[in-house]
């Protein structure tokens, strides 16, 4: 791995000494800016659907289809800015610029905010600035997500065996930092948004993620940068290429095109069994070429089933909470727990997960299966799966509960605590599925499509985002006709969320069902593991 002092030398040629540059040095100072970014956007998503619903006066159903789509908009985008970081910018100009547009937007959003509700033209303006910052903020943070963590994994050089451990420990404190500063800004922010100003509360965001990019800057003159050999295409371009010759071949038989091209020999013997009509493009593509792409589409069954657990997943920041809005959160007189503010034992659970995790977890299971992690990554992500279910269960007989004891419109003597179980089972499926999707999504592709394994990880979450915020809007059309209650209604006390509930928890049990068939016939990609 080549690697230089700054941009600068990068472009010149230097190369940087490992004693001044990189390793912990520049990693510890890329975990705080981590943490820093980290709360700033869940500071504004934890709690945006109270902000829809409340001070814009949106429809409940209406407010989580729209919390949906921005989530699920920023989990899409990295699609487009890995390949503009790959092929364009590099990670550490587009962690710059994506980074200003993110604090263009957090502070437009605190001035939308501001804007007093005094007439219909004021109020048409505070919503159009308001959704306007959301896009700016999503197209900000859908470009500094992906490149920051894997900058920080550049500190380390993996041919050398001490920063190759390193780099592993790394990502535990990567996620424990930023579980550290998720847990404060969904306490702290949310307090504030809710009791003293919704403009100070986005405000603050904005400040932090300033604070972020300054960090970032800071640490300039140290990091380590990756310089890619001349002439290698984009790894989005060469997969393209391999699929468009495929196709244009695809009349064509092997014989035929083995005649014009001593390539196609070769495969009977080297290339992989799977998607062999891909072989086809070996009139004009490498071998190699051809085989990182058969590596990317053999992760399609997986990415597909793991749809529902991210459609589960895409509940907590919208329904959990407008549930825990309608139950008793005072703790002392005059002092309410903001209902966003109950998302922080996803995080206190994952905290507590990960050294139990790996230091009681990982020893006992491999004792019996021999396996250096414990248990594969698929089972890795299969437990989480189903611990998912039965969060949902978990929900869906609490609603049950909440609702026999509910009035109409009104603030039950349910004690909102009721809600934690389902938020810390949410915890410890996250703790296995997402840890190990992103394991997987990295491990499972060659090395020079690490960045589209990360970009087709948090795909998986926009897909199940979008997928939520159409299933929400087709079950309220369906469910509001002929005068009948909507399950979303807008007086939770009269909707049946309960029943969504149990929806999503049978169609996350039948995708596990697919998932593990699936699983079960996947074959590692040998040279990484």
């Amino acid at each position: 791995m080549a690697i230089s002092t700054d941009a600068a030398a990068a472009e010149l040629g230097n190369t940087a000494v490992r004693s001044s540059s990189g390793g912990w040095k520049s990693a510890r100072l890329i975990i705080f800016v981590e943490m820093a970014e980290r709360f700033a956007y869940f500071g504004v998503s934890s709690n945006l659907i109270t902000y829809l619903t409340g001070p814009l006066g949106q429809p409940t159903a209406a407010a989580a289809a729209n919390v949906n789509v921005w989530i699920g908009t920023m989990a899409f985008l990295p699609l487009l800015w890995a390949f503009v970081a790959d092929g364009c910018l590099g990670r550490f100009r587009t962690i710059i610029i994506s980074s200003s547009l993110y604090i263009l937007g957090l502070g437009s959003l605190s001035f939308s905010a501001m804007i007093p509700s005094h007439s219909e033209d004021s109020d048409q303006l505070k919503v159009t600035l308001f959704f306007c910052s959301l896009f700016l903020i999503a197209i900000g943070q859908s470009g500094y997500k992906p490149c920051a963590k894997v900058f920080g994994a550049d500190q380390f050089d993996s041919n050398d065996l001490k920063e190759r451990k390193a780099k592993s420990s790394y990502f535990n404190w990567l996620m424990f930092g930023s579980c550290i500063s998720i847990t404060t800004t969904r306490l702290v922010s949310t307090y504030i948004q809710e009791n003293v100003s919704w403009s100070l509360g986005f405000g603050i965001q904005c400040v932090s993620m300033l604070l972020a990019l300054l960090l970032f800057l800071l640490g300039t003159t140290s990091y380590r940068f990756t310089v890619e050999r001349e002439g290698k295409k984009n790894p989005f371009a060469r997969i393209g290429r391999v699929f468009m010759e495929a196709i244009k071949n695809r009349r064509q038989h092997n014989s035929d095109i083995a005649n014009s091209n001593e390539t196609l020999l070769l495969l009977a013997k080297q290339s992989s069994e799977k998607f062999r009509f891909l072989d086809r493009a070996a009139i004009s593509c490498e071998l190699a070429e051809i085989e990182e792409a058969k590596s990317v589409l053999r992760l399609v069954p997986i990415w597909i089933t793991c749809l529902v657990y991210a459609i589960v997943y895409a509940q907590s920041p919208t329904f959990f909470t407008k549930q825990g809005s309608k139950m008793d959160r005072s703790i002392s007189p005059g002092l309410l727990v903001p209902a966003a503010a109950l998302q922080c034992f996803i995080n206190i659970s994952v905290i507590v997960f990960i050294p139990v995790y790996d230091c009681l977890f990982v020893p006992i299971t491999r004792s019996f299966t021999h396996i250096p992690s414990g248990i594969t990554m698929l089972q890795r992500i299969g437990t989480g799966i189903f611990l998912s279910v039965i969060a949902m269960v978990v929900a869906a007989l609490v609603e049950t509960k909440r609702l026999q004891t509910a009035r109409d419109d009104l603030t039950i003597a349910m004690s909102v605590w009721w809600l934690v179980p389902q938020y810390v089972l949410y915890g410890v499926a996250d703790g296995f599925t997402m840890a190990g999707l992103q394991e997987f999504f990295y491990d499972q592709v060659p090395t020079e499509l690490r960045s589209v394994g990360m970009a087709m990880n948090l795909s998986i979450y926009g897909a199940g985002n979008f997928l939520s915020s159409f299933m929400i809007s087709v079950i309220d059309r369906a469910t509001s006709q002929s005068g009948q209650t909507s399950w979303f209604d807008n007086d939770l006390n009269k909707a049946h969320l309960d029943y969504f509930y149990w929806l999503l928890a049978s169609l996350s049990f039948i995708g596990l069902a697919f998932y593990m068939w699936f699983a079960k016939s996947y074959v590692y990609n040998r040279s990484n593991t």
